[in-house]
């Protein structure tokens, strides 16, 4: 579903990533990790459009999408969240929901004179596509709060219940734990597996926590400064030599 072919980046002096390859099949769940300045992050935004590559070709779907601006991408299925979630603040976690929902009738000022039957079947189906994906995120009792009320954890089950009502093929998830407690990681753990099972959708995630990538991930590649070191299920990258030297040293010592 996703090929990423000797992709090169640098800022300035710095060489962020180095002839990098990779594949994603559909229906899989796969995991990115590296220390700190390895090229994750730098990864996810070339792959989503966010920056240009200098060198290299991405494809999905046997497309080749680097180049696109990132709601180019979008449309065509591959979706993703951030670090930070950045829901709007003064809106409700419903409000934000049915934003997510497009294209809409009713934002055409003809349609919306001439079609407010349409529009009103519209919306309401749009609302209970948005309750049932609430639902199944654990957000729904938080349907009537602002968004800033939420917790760092609830803003980003909200972020990923708004990119699911895209109905996407796949989904690149930005450290989707950073920041939440660990009652809410293992919701996050179960939904993946859950959206995966019952919905097709294909992960790409970058994660710090090996017991979260472990819980999840089908496969793992690892990056140190820029360039693939090892790749293989989470079993075998915890006991890879190069990868315990480079990075997985501290969870080994503990």
């Amino acid at each position: 579903m996703l090929e990423v072919k000797g992709i090169y980046k640098s800022f300035g002096g710095l060489m962020a990533i180095r002839g990098l390859s990779l594949e994603i099949t559909k229906g899989s769940i796969i995991g990115l990790i590296g220390p700190n300045g390895s090229g994750k992050s730098t990864l996810f935004n070339i792959v989503s459009g966010f920056i240009r590559a200098d060198r290299g070709e991405v494809y999905f779907n046997g497309e080749k999408i680097n180049g696109l601006p990132p709601y180019e991408i979008a449309q065509k299925g591959l979706v993703r969240t951030f670090q930070v979630s950045k829901p709007l603040k003064q809106m409700t976690v419903l409000e934000n929901m049915l934003l997510s929902y497009c294209p809409q009738i009713g934002e055409n000022v003809i349609s919306g004179l001439f079609k407010r039957r349409q529009i009103r079947a519209q919306e309401e189906k749009n609302l209970q596509k948005a309750l049932d994906l609430m639902e199944l995120t654990g957000i729904v009792h938080l349907a009537n709060e602002y968004s800033s009320h939420l917790s760092g954890g609830q803003q980003k089950l909200l972020s990923l219940a708004r990119i699911l009502a895209r109905d996407p093929e796949m989904i690149l998830l930005d450290e989707p734990t950073a920041g939440v407690n660990p009652a809410l990681i293992k919701k996050f753990m179960s939904f993946i597996k859950e959206i995966r099972l019952e919905r097709g959708k294909t992960f790409f995630l970058v994660e710090h926590d090996m017991n979260f990538i472990s819980g999840v991930c089908d496969k793992v590649y690892v990056l140190d400064s820029g360039v693939k070191i090892a790749e293989g299920t989470p079993e075998q990258i915890q006991k890879d030599e190069k990868v315990l030297q480079v990075y997985l040293g501290r969870w080994t010592k503990k």
